[in-house]
């Protein structure tokens, strides 16, 4: 097995998780099986308790691990399926240390940080490299770790230690580390200055770790002086110091360190150059270039609650651009807070409310996203509303369904006082409750979380022919609600179908509104398994329907595999480059990937 380990110096927010994706991406290309770890020093068991301004998303796993959001561009970049185990925290290690001695597995000894916490991490690393993440039997050939934080932050201090053991267990040719670190440019004199990086690599150093490969974050490609001042101070070779600089997109930086031939020096440091194929980007090449060309704009309005902090709903983010490229759009966001739309903001802050309206209704589709409390739920409710009446598309995804329910029986049943129980508690009209099997004491990982099956149940509707006509299709949850089973016949005499339940009939998966373009929500988050090559049938579903080219999609999936890769939908996608081996929707027996 070998190993690359990715560290950052000198700050945070470096961008360490989509440098430690795209060199996967690069090893995988050149015909290495790869799989991802990434280690977060904090003491949370995982991220499930976390708050998004705190952390960016929860990304979730197919089972059901609460995980940090890096894995979720492991999982877009690398097209694989990580495990809870893939996530390791300090919380983790502690917890499995301390229940060893519980038992009595240390046989009296007095348990330490080193060397039972540095063992425990060594023996996790190793035990989760071996997984296969890629579907295919047998272990990886390649594990790429990313370890969280800073160089010298104390709380990552057990593993500095315990990876410096690692390295020396693992032998030289089996392990690889690429240092990324910041290059500022100061404005004063517009010179890229060194001495953060020399600092962070002779601090790395102290603590038992050196640098095979600098990846050197600035805002220009870095000077042959400046390269070699960096290899004189931290002992790096000058063909093994490349720049992280700004580039357009993250869909580019895979290509940057292609360039520069980052997965070359790896595979020299791990004894592999001359034993894998040369690194194939072609379709990533392409599909970047797609991205970058786009002209056509097309608009959706983002009504959420954490709209200050855009890494809250990173998935959601990535699900709608892969769905527009397919579409051949340029995806333009609309940042609406749904607290805005309320009633509250028009007297305290008219000139808020009329902006956050005008947004609303300036935009081709509307998106409601999941999230907890009650702070915008009014707000989403009016923007929920203003899309059935005024015939936008609109996608809701798990509360963004529950409140398209609630605000239908409000609006169209009468049911003044339809709630949540979330919200309110003693509503005589609760559309959505709190599940049976849920824990009202403990937050973390007690959720229905992770892959749960969908079966549809109305085999013409819009949703069943996005996926392919699949039969049914596996998707990730994370919720506490649900919508009241005993209130669905009156729903859906009234028009709201509910397309989808799960295998026992009793929970609503999918709602639509027939007589609307797209009225489509969700329990699930179809977000968590969109890939770029492979986008969510739903998000194209909005996405083509804000486009004004739905029909044409839904015409065409009847005939998936019929459709050659270049043939155009009129003012659309390439439908090859959507359906194309049935990559997105189905694999013929209704099982979505």
């Amino acid at each position: 097995m070998k190993y690359v380990l990715v560290t950052g110096g000198v700050v945070s927010g470096l961008g360490k998780g989509v440098t430690a994706s795209s060199i996967g991406l690069l090893l995988q290309a050149s015909g290495l099986r790869v799989t991802s770890i990434k280690i977060d020093p904090y003491l949370n068991t995982d991220a499930g308790t976390m708050s998004p301004f705190e952390h960016g998303e929860v990304f979730v796993l197919d089972d059901g691990g609460e995980v940090d959001l890096d894995l979720g561009n492991y999982e877009r970049f690398l097209n694989s399926t990580l495990t809870r185990d893939n996530n390791l925290t300090t919380g983790k290690i502690y917890q499995s240390v301390i229940d060893k001695e519980r038992k009595g597995d240390y046989l009296g000894r007095t348990v330490q940080v080193v060397p039972h916490i540095t063992d425990a991490i060594q023996e996790w690393i190793e035990r989760v490299a071996n997984v296969p993440v890629d579907g295919k039997e047998g272990p990886p050939d390649v594990c790429v770790i990313e370890l969280g934080g800073t160089i010298g932050d104390i709380e990552s201090m057990p593993f500095i230690e315990a990876l410096g053991q690692f390295s020396y267990k693992a032998g030289p040719d089996n392990f690889c580390l690429v240092h990324v670190s910041l290059v500022p440019v100061l404005s004063v004199v517009g010179e890229q200055k060194t001495k953060p990086t020399q600092h962070s690599v002779r601090r790395l150093r102290s603590l038992g770790l050196t640098p095979n490969i600098l990846a050197c974050r600035s805002t220009k490609a870095l000077e042959d002086n400046v390269k070699t001042k960096l290899s004189q101070f931290c002992h790096v070779p000058e063909e093994n110091i490349v720049t992280l600089y700004d580039v357009p997109n993250i869909w580019h930086v895979p290509l940057l360190l292609r360039d520069q031939k980052v997965h070359e020096a790896i595979l020299r440091e791990l004894n592999l150059l001359g034993k894998t194929v040369e690194a194939d980007v072609t379709e990533w090449t392409a599909r970047t270039k797609i991205y970058d060309t786009l002209q056509d704009p097309v608009k959706i309005a983002m009504v959420g609650k954490y709209t200050g902090l855009t890494d809250s709903y990173l998935s959601v983010l990535k699900a709608l651009l892969h769905a527009s490229v397919a579409c051949h759009k340029k995806l333009v966001v609309e940042w609406v807070a749904a607290s805005d739309l309320e009633e509250i903001t028009a007297q305290e802050a008219p000139d808020v409310h009329k902006a956050a309206w005008d947004l609303l209704k300036g935009a081709d589709g509307i998106l409601v996203p999941g999230g907890f409390g009650d702070r915008g739920v009014q707000g989403k409710i009016l923007a929920t509303k203003y899309a059935r009446e005024n015939q936008v598309p609109f996608l809701g995804i798990c509360l963004g369904m529950q409140l398209a329910v609630v605000e239908f029986a409000r609006s169209v049943l009468g049911f003044e006082d339809a709630n949540s129980t979330e919200f309110e508690p003693e509503t005589s009209s609760p559309c959505v409750i709190f599940m049976p099997e849920g824990s009202t004491t403990h937050m973390g990982g007690t959720m229905r979380l992770g892959s749960r099956r969908t079966h549809f149940q109305v085999p013409d509707c819009k949703s069943a022919k996005l996926y392919g006509n699949a039969k049914f299709v596996d998707e990730r949850h994370r919720h506490r609600y649900e919508v009241n089973p005993d209130m669905i016949s009156e729903i859906e005499n009234a028009g709201l179908s509910f397309v989808g339940k799960d295998e026992t009939g009793r929970r609503m998966e999918i709602v639509e509104l027939q007589s609307h373009p797209y009225f489509v929500g969700v329990q699930f988050h179809p977000e968590f398994k969109s890939r770029p090559g492979k986008p969510s049938a739903l998000f194209v579903g909005l996405i083509a329907a804000a486009s004004g080219c739905l029909e044409a999609i839904l015409q065409a999936s009847g005939k998936v595999n019929k459709v050659s890769t270049n043939t155009r939908v009129a003012n659309g996608p390439a439908m090859g480059s959507v359906y194309q081996n049935s990559n997105v929707y189905s694999n013929g027996n209704g099982l979505h990937h």
